[in-house]
């Protein structure tokens, strides 16, 4: 039965039953995504979906008003997290580094470019600069360059001086800044080998 202070969900919130849904299921799994944004106090417009890592695709789940979407990791287990405490016990969330991996790895799941800025803004709070370096290795390298260009965007430039080394280590070309649309203009970032063919702007 669903508690009274839930009823207008019909259903418990997803980070009271997820963690023991994971478990059923034998799977490692993390909350990510704007979920975890908004867990760290981040994101600024309320999530519509529940977002969950896990290492392969699985179709979405509903649950009254709840809706959980699964975003596949290979490498979930390896990706550094936090425990929640949740009125039921606790969630495994990405940390705040590895939420902003995520959100501009899998940007088309988090509203655009424009939006995942908004959310690095708030985010740039909690974000440590050596640890998004360390972070960086568990991730595709252009996920790094367009990381640092956004946390840049986002008026963060002194969180990015040691992954911009990792870039200049690792980087081998130039990429796409957003990957879903074609080479315009001539506009490059260096720093980040990066082809800036999209225009971004803060939501908030």
């Amino acid at each position: 039965m669903v508690p009274p202070e839930y009823q207008s969900l019909t259903c418990l919130p997803p980070e009271q039953f997820i963690p023991y849904l994971m478990e059923h299921l034998s799977l490692n799994y993390y909350v990510s995504l704007l979920s975890a944004a908004e867990f760290h106090g981040a994101a600024h417009q309320r999530p519509q979906v529940f977002q969950v890592v896990v290492a392969l695709n699985r179709p979405r789940i509903r649950c009254g008003k709840v809706r959980i979407q699964f975003v596949a990791r290979h490498n979930v287990s390896e990706i550094p997290t936090l425990t929640k405490n949740t009125p039921r016990g606790y969630i495994l969330v990405s940390s705040a580094e590895a939420t902003a991996f995520d959100l501009v790895g899998y940007v088309h799941y988090c509203g655009g470019f424009d939006n995942v800025t908004a959310v690095l803004v708030e985010l740039a709070e909690s974000l440590k600069d050596e640890e998004l370096a360390r972070v960086a290795s568990l991730s595709p390298v252009p996920w790094a360059q367009r990381l640092g260009y956004l946390l840049e965007m986002a008026g963060a430039r002194a969180l990015t001086e040691p992954l911009a080394k990792h870039v200049a280590n690792v980087a081998r070309e130039y990429v796409l800044l957003d990957p879903k649309q074609g080479e315009k203009g001539l506009t490059r970032s260096s720093r980040w080998k990066l082809v800036i063919n999209a225009e971004v702007e803060s939501d908030l």
